[in-house]
């Protein structure tokens, strides 16, 4: 405790002083206990009701039940109501999170909750320059979230810290967890064991409020792993292979459960960066049960006392015998080869060997402009000492890298250890450029130079998206994903035709040699350094803390309720427009530069759907206004029938919403006036947060009646006095000539959530509920 209260921030506690019960959640919440009694008694009660035996995901999920015993439980269908035990947000989110719950009225979180501050730290000449930049740039941003966790009970990690995710596997996961966080890649922290799930913020702000928080009862697709890494073969290489057989919506309304005798082969972080990376195919979250790996990286992060708890209960922490999945895939590690997937989707799959002729035939750039290592998917120690291993046997021979080279560490944590024990110096010698801890190019923070935009090229990256224009803004920029081991052996080359497993380099005397395959510690031999002291704890009593949000501000703007539904049929929207392919919520609410808007809504809604493109002239940001009959920018669009008084919906493809959590990108339509969204299929999150802020996200009972939509036409949606859950809804199409006609649009709302709609949003109904109770 003396050690808590001095503020030191590394310290071990011996197994014989756990006790039960007793164990915090994390070194900076001391009176925030680890409760495995209350799950242990909540998967008894709900394996008695199931009488059969239950996969590790369940045990979590249900074990977090609001009410055991009466909770209707039926996979993929059921909405179930859990009782998380933590929240985290990064600073872009969390900036529309904290107005939402300031907006609610309450004094202080329910739960322990943590703001990360990664996203807005451009990436241009370096971590110090950089961050000092950033600090200056978002120092209004900065200082609202500083106070408004210290008013509000969060814990606020400050710029420089690292990115959210290895953050949270360093200090808040642990085996049995359920941890939301406002990030699509929050499921990184089940490779320490826990159900961690990415959502928006107003599913933050039910659990920050303390009222249950509602899930679609996951199905649950089993990932047998047996075998055994080895050479080339990375973590990162089990989750591209998984991509190419699910593909991007493979995982849709599913937990991804890893099991088998092959795991025990996997690190702790490599198995978080199996479970980051299973947003990419839609997957509710990943995970993997607790083993011997996971209890090294406890105790090596100075959480011995957790690991002790979790042998307790370690029945409770991996699945049942002969428990059922609704799917398994079976993958041998001693067989999986090297993988790198892309360019523009993340589940385009190719075997390194392979990537080279592919890229030929397709005609894509070989050459590769820059790769990138790093990022919350793989910028553990280990991650960085296989990517050192390589770069040294390059300098041995007189190389650098022939691409442009760059490195984000994971964590202050991360970026102190590798500077101590080297690994820095190695990879800035073959020509790296060691980044701010933060996000950065990954999420398009990244000021590049070294191409002008439309200019066709190639980058390499042990990121997680490669969607059209992420990184870079450029939408020529062929992205591919792979390990970080293998983009700093294709950096060194300089292009794709090269495999490392098989070809050879040339060194500065003239002799051919062939890079040997990596081998790295998991985790240091000494201890971690901590680095710098970057968190703020929040006060005991937060009461007289200002925040404060200025009205003339350009990045911050108090928010204002939304619209109660009238009681009527939404009749003769106009069509803001019809999306042509895929349309991720990059399309929707574009990041980079935009992400400076993310807690003012209405600036950022001058970015609404200006990358989808538009199936009637094939082009981005370019719609037809009904009422002018002029072609113009989608928001200008949607404000003029905002202004106007007219309702409007969006058509979309296949798996709408897919990609990041990025809850602006239902905030947008809604503040500007939409209502309706009808797709042939939603990404999980999307959907949610559309109802979430009172919108209809609706699909179409026969995909095919996709067709039958045109921009020109209206829309009008009737039934809405009845609407219940598991009932159609009638649409009509109206055309231009006169003809109508009539299809059926299926939802997935249950009564809570119809109940959001009827109050405008999830946020109005919480109002609603608490003036009744007061």
């Amino acid at each position: 405790q003396h050690a808590l209260n001095s503020g030191v921030r590394r310290y071990h506690v011996a197994p014989v002083l756990c006790q039960r019960a007793k164990v915090a959640m994390s070194h900076f919440e001391p009176n925030e206990y680890i409760n495995y009694e209350k799950l242990e008694k909540n998967i008894n009660i709900v394996r008695k009701r199931l009488d059969r035996p239950l996969t590790l995901s369940e045990k979590i999920v249900y074990g977090h039940l609001d009410d055991p015993a009466k909770q209707e439980i039926e996979r993929g269908k059921t909405y179930l109501r859990l009782r998380p035990d933590r929240v985290a947000m990064q600073d872009a989110t969390a900036q529309m999170a904290m107005l939402q719950f300031i907006s609610s009225g309450l004094p202080k979180v329910a739960v322990p909750s943590t703001i990360h501050c990664d996203h807005l730290i451009e990436a241009q000449s370096g971590g110090e320059k950089d961050l000092r930049r950033a600090k200056d740039i978002n120092q209004e941003v900065y200082n609202f979230l500083a106070t408004a966790g210290a008013k509000y009970g969060v814990g606020f990690w400050k710029p420089g810290s690292g990115i959210i995710h290895q953050i949270i596997l360093e200090n808040y996961s642990y085996p049995g967890v359920m941890l939301i966080g406002t990030d699509s890649h929050t499921p990184n922290g089940g490779g320490l064991g826990g159900i961690c799930i990415g959502v928006g913020g107003a599913d933050a702000v039910d659990v920050m409020a303390g009222i249950p928080w509602e899930l679609k009862c996951p199905k649950v697709i089993g990932v047998k792993l047996t075998g055994k890494l080895s050479g080339w073969t990375s973590p990162k290489d089990v989750i591209l292979k998984v991509a190419g057989i699910l593909t991007v919506k493979g995982g849709t309304g599913a937990i991804i459960e890893y099991h088998g005798p092959g795991v025990d082969s996997i690190s702790c972080t490599g198995m978080a960066t199996i479970c980051n990376m299973g947003a990419e195919i839609g997957a509710t979250t990943s995970i993997f049960p607790y083993n011997e790996r996971m209890k090294k990286y406890l105790g090596k992060t100075g959480r011995a006392d957790i690991a002790a708890l979790a042998d307790e209960f370690k029945q409770h922490l991996v699945p049942d015998s002969g428990c059922q999945y609704d799917q398994v895939i079976e993958i041998n590690l001693s067989e999986l080869k090297p993988h790198i997937n892309g360019p523009f989707t993340p589940d385009l799959a190719h075997p390194v060997s392979d990537i080279g002729a592919v890229a030929e035939k397709e005609g894509w750039p070989v050459d590769i402009r820059v790769g990138l290592i790093g990022s919350c998917t793989n910028s553990s120690y280990e991650d960085m000492g296989r990517s050192a291993a390589v770069a040294k046997q390059a300098l041995a021979h007189g190389l650098k890298c022939k691409s442009k080279f760059t490195i984000t560490p994971g964590s202050e944590q991360i970026r102190a250890t590798i500077e101590r024990d080297g690994y820095a110096k190695i990879l800035r010698e073959v020509g790296g450029l060691v980044l701010a801890n933060a996000c950065g190019p990954c999420i398009g923070q990244w000021d590049r130079k070294d191409i002008k935009k439309g200019e066709k090229n190639t980058i390499v990256t042990s990121y997680n998206r490669n969607f059209t224009g992420r990184n870079d803004a450029n939408p020529e920029t062929h992205a591919f994903v792979t390990s970080p081991e293998i983009v700093t052996a294709l950096s060194i080359a300089g292009t794709l035709k090269f495999n490392p497993e098989t070809d050879y380099l040339t060194g500065t005397d003239g002799k051919k040699f062939k890079l040997e395959a990596p081998d790295a510690d998991e985790l240091p031999k000494l201890e971690f350094d901590p680095g710098q002291d970057t968190y703020q704890y929040p006060p005991k009593d937060g009461s007289g803390q200002h925040v404060d949000v200025s009205p003339t501000s350009q990045r911050l703007q108090l928010l204002e309720p939304f619209d109660k539904w009238d009681g009527k049929d939404l009749e003769d929207m106009l069509i803001l427009i019809k999306v042509k392919g895929k349309c991720t919520t990059d399309h929707i609410s574009a990041a980079g530069p935009w992400l400076k808007f993310r807690g003012h809504l209405d600036n950022i809604s001058n970015n609404l759907l200006i990358g989808a493109i538009n199936i009637e002239n094939g082009k981005a940001n370019s719609v037809r206004n009904a009422l002018t009959q002029e072609f113009g920018p989608v928001p200008d669009t949607a404000r003029y029938y905002k202004k106007m008084g007219v309702k409007w919906a969006v058509i979309g493809d296949e798996n709408y919403g897919e990609g990041s959590s990025r809850e602006h990108a239902a905030l947008e339509p809604r503040h500007l006036g939409g209502r309706v969204i009808i797709t042939k299929s939603f990404a999980r999150i999307h959907e949610t947060n559309l109802k979430k802020q009172g919108l209809l996200p609706l699909t179409f009972a026969d995909p095919a009646d996709y067709n039958k939509i045109h921009p020109v036409d209206k829309l009008s949606i009737v039934g809405l006095k009845d609407f219940a859950p598991g009932k159609p809804l009638k649409c009509i199409i109206k055309h231009p000539n006169g003809s109508q006609e009539t299809i059926m649009l299926n939802h997935t709302f249950n009564e809570s959530q119809i109940e959001w709609f009827q109050a405008g949003s999830a946020l109005n109904r919480m109002k609603e509920l608490q003036q009744k109770s007061s």
